[in-house]
């Protein structure tokens, strides 16, 4: 039973499955905030162009 466990111990040290998932995470998190941060910079510019070809568009 205790060379089981020893193995067990051993095997999951290696396993780097764990660590990639919170690696992606992190990834995640950050592509997030980069995305809200241009959204609320940019994000009057992008609304005033839309309105802007909306407004042409239903004028023609």
């Amino acid at each position: 039973m205790l060379d089981f466990a020893i193995q067990w111990v051993k095997d999951n040290i290696k396993r780097e499955d764990g660590q990639a998932m919170a690696e992606y995470g992190l990834i995640l998190a950050l592509i997030a905030v980069v995305v809200a941060v241009v959204m609320l910079t940019l994000g009057q510019q992008i609304t005033s162009t839309i309105n802007s070809v909306i407004t042409k568009l239903t004028s023609s």
